[in-house]
């Protein structure tokens, strides 16, 4: 099982939202629909939609880690319980011996600050983000790392994701994908759409997987 971060390990996309525009203030500038402007993008993406194509790579990455840190910042004065995915603990105890990763386009101090702040970290055997392989998300490539530190075929992996963008990354992984429906989003190409991890139709699709014997 591999699973996205933002929107699956926790809702954190108004936290995401609420940071983004407290930045953009601090620059006289608002954006009308920043929830929908910033679902599934990568920050070097949305950094050009918001200031421009012609800035520089170092001053667009130094905006997105700006906004990281600003998030961050918020993170700390926030309650991360109540922001956990529902029944996400009780899914992973539940599941156990079967190994985890994590595979996200998330900074990776967004992901150590998350998965230690929910005490997450003993559940995961691998975890990738989109800094260390070639192609981030909407490319299969963190899908593909994240399978081959498991140790486990791409066909036998299944994703967890909240983001077309995810979705289609690890369709191209050749993995089979649960959309996790934290964000109003209209999933094309999933094996099967769940509320959250409480939703009873996860563990009977669950229970109906095979794994191929190689």
């Amino acid at each position: 099982m591999i699973f996205d971060l933002d929107g699956v390990l926790i809702h954190s996309m108004p936290l995401h939202v609420r940071a983004w525009e407290r930045y953009l203030e601090g620059f006289g500038m608002s954006c009308g629909d920043m929830e929908r402007a910033m679902h599934g993008k990568r920050n070097s993406e949305l950094v050009r939609e918001l200031f421009g194509n012609g800035l520089s790579e170092s001053v667009v990455f130094e905006h997105g880690a700006a906004k990281e840190r600003l998030f961050r910042q918020m993170l700390l004065e926030t309650d991360l319980s109540v922001c956990r995915v529902p029944g996400l603990l009780e899914f992973l105890q539940r599941h156990e011996t079967t190994p985890k990763a994590i595979g996200s386009n998330a900074e990776p101090a967004n992901i150590d600050f998350v998965i230690d702040r929910l005490g997450l970290r003993p559940y995961f055997q691998a975890i990738v983000d989109g800094q260390q392989v070639a192609r981030p998300k909407p490319f299969p490539d963190v899908y593909l790392k994240a399978a081959g530190l498991l140790r486990v075929a791409p066909r036998d992996c299944i994703v967890f994701e909240d983001s077309p963008t995810g979705v289609e990354a690890a369709r191209a992984a050749g993995m089979r994908v649960v959309g996790i429906e934290t964000t109003p989003t209209q999933f094309e190409g999933v094996d099967l759409a769940v509320k959250d991890f409480f939703d009873p139709e996860l563990e009977q699709w669950l229970a109906a997987q095979t794994v191929e014997v190689h």
